[in-house]
């Protein structure tokens, strides 16, 4: 008789950083507790501002920390990861929403032991309405799932953030998110998930990472984010961050998917959208392209392999600086 293996436990994580996102934060809480498979704990951890970390005190069916390494994303999912006790841990973002069966989905992926991580499909809710020019394939400017990934179960190198699971075990051993990357008050960077991705499978020769689409939920899209001045910010900074990744990674593993998403998906988009009479789209699509190849140049012309002020995975975590309300872009 073959007994089969019980279900790892599940962690789910929502950091948070400012009260402007106090609705969006509750309907993320909210979405996380109304799972059919309900996780067997969810941490909120509260990114260096106190007004919030005392307001989240009021949210039931949760635990409640404070950042304790330097300011950022990257600090505060390294609470989590250092607090948590599922053997999973799942990164919700706080102005996304979960779909019912988002926990499920996200557990039925590791059954197969080789498989380290497993993320999911982010559909962007554009407050507005999204705007008749922005190519879907550059949905990833607002850090939602994008036209050329793939629409059904894959392995992938890297997850989008808003929506990501690791074993955590894995993740402990490998150092953690890179606090040297990632976005800090008004520096629009990212990326530390590609890097910390990268970094794990290739400390665990076979190891997956797991892309299921069904495995959904929904990334609040505000009006500010839809302008054109955001647009042409966020590709340069994409690209700054590439640079990032690829001085820890080097650039055959930290560019991989980038050269197959330049090669194949952005020569079929513009074409789509010259024939079906999309002129500002094609435009759109090109000048995103420049500018985010002009951001990784200006980043690999940076001296120095790892910016000022970073913390190498794995290498103690600094005191934690003065306590102030950060925002992130």
């Amino acid at each position: 008789m073959t007994v089969e293996p019980a279900a790892p436990s599940l962690t789910a994580v929502i950091c948070a950083y400012t009260t402007d996102r106090w609705d969006d934060l509750g309907a993320a809480v909210a979405s996380v507790r109304a799972q059919r498979t309900p996780p067997d704990e969810v941490l909120l951890v509260v990114d260096h501002c106190p007004e919030l970390l005392r307001r989240a005190a009021s949210l039931p069916g949760l635990r409640v920390l404070e950042n304790r390494h330097r300011r950022g994303l990257s600090g505060a999912r390294n609470t989590a990861l250092a607090a948590a006790h599922g053997d999973v841990v799942a990164f919700l973002d706080d102005d996304a929403v979960a779909a019912p069966d988002w926990t499920a989905r996200l557990l039925a992926g590791y059954a197969d032991p080789s498989v380290l991580g497993v993320g999911g499909h982010v559909r962007p809710w554009w407050e507005t309405g999204r705007p008749g020019w922005f190519p879907p394939e550059f949905d990833w400017v607002v850090g939602c799932s994008y036209t050329g990934l793939p629409d059904r179960p894959a392995e992938v190198r890297n997850f989008i953030g808003a929506n990501m699971s690791f074993r955590r075990a894995p993740v402990l051993a490998a150092g953690g998110f890179d606090d040297g990357l990632g976005r800090v008050g008004e520096r629009p960077l990212g990326c530390e998930e590609t890097e910390l991705c990268i970094r794990l499978t290739a400390r665990t020769p076979g190891a997956v990472l797991r892309h299921e689409p069904a495995a959904a939920v929904r990334h609040h899209v505000p009006g500010k984010r839809t302008t054109w001045s955001y647009f042409v910010a966020r590709c340069y900074a994409e690209g700054r961050s590439k640079a990032g990744v690829a001085r820890r990674s080097g650039t055959g593993p930290a560019l991989a998917s980038e050269r197959r998403y330049l090669r194949r998906t952005m020569p079929a988009a513009v074409v789509r959208a010259v024939l079906h009479g999309r002129p500002r789209t094609a435009g759109a699509l090109c000048a995103g392209v420049a500018t985010t190849l002009a951001g990784y140049t200006a980043g690999r012309l940076r001296r120095g392999p790892v910016p000022s002020g970073a913390r190498r995975p794995g290498s103690p975590a600094p005191a934690p600086e003065g306590t102030t309300t950060g925002s992130r872009p």
